[in-house]
């Protein structure tokens, strides 16, 4: 129950609870009857999700939600139909939401050869994300791995994935990743002011960082998220 989650995260220490596979919605009112009584215990909520929800109780969850991780799996709706039986407008509207109810934001794009790895499209949804003002939410370009129905394509050249980040970063997106790419310096967190690398990372480790009170140590600038 509810209660026995936030119960056992005080006692292991845990400073954050993570509400995911399955998609969350599908248990939305669980989700929120904890994130509920987790705030009491300033314990954060992450809401780990496809971003297919309405309007109505996407508000109400944003009002105990610390942060989120949408996957916007594509900026075509044609693509969104094939793939998913859903629609790319909702989803657009979620992230937009998000960010005007003040919740940490971040997007991750699967970038799937022959489905989503078009660079004209992939341009065109950095674009708007830019245009939104949701330049400061980490974009995280994600390599795909042939796993249940789509066994029959390959991986996601690493190319493709680089491809991607320079657009993003060229159309304005200030912070943008490479995922599941063990040891690429994507991984890593650059100032969009200096470009100097300030969060080193391995996988989940942090090897070094550069951050004093939410700023770049080298050019002071503010580096947007959540850092205490």
């Amino acid at each position: 129950m509810p209660d026995r989650v936030v119960a056992a995260c005080l006692k292991s220490g845990s400073e954050s609870i993570a509400y995911t596979y399955s998609e969350p919605t599908t248990f939305y009112e669980y989700a929120f009857d904890t994130a509920t009584i987790a705030r009491k215990s300033k314990i954060r909520n992450v809401w780990k999700s496809n971003g297919y929800i309405n309007e109505e109780p996407l508000r109400k969850l944003c009002k105990v939600m610390d942060a989120a991780n949408i996957d916007l799996k594509s900026f075509d709706d044609e693509t969104y139909k094939k793939l998913s039986k859903g629609r790319l407008a909702p989803v657009l509207r979620t992230l937009k939401i998000f960010k005007e109810e003040g919740v940490w934001l971040e997007i991750t794009n699967l970038v799937i050869p022959s489905w989503t790895d078009n660079l004209d499209m992939i341009k065109r949804m950095c674009e708007w994300l830019v245009h939104n003002g949701l330049q400061e939410c980490p974009l995280h370009f994600s390599r795909f791995n042939p796993l249940y129905q789509l066994t029959q394509l390959p991986m996601t050249p690493v190319s493709t994935l680089e491809k991607a980040r320079e657009i993003a970063v060229g159309a304005g997106v200030q912070y943008v990743y490479i995922g599941n790419v063990p040891g690429h310096s994507a991984e890593n967190t650059f100032c969009h002011k200096c470009g100097k690398m300030i969060i080193e990372r391995r996988g989940y480790q942090i090897l070094a960082n550069n951050l004093e009170r939410g700023k770049c140590r080298y050019c002071s600038v503010r580096v947007p998220g959540v850092w205490s």
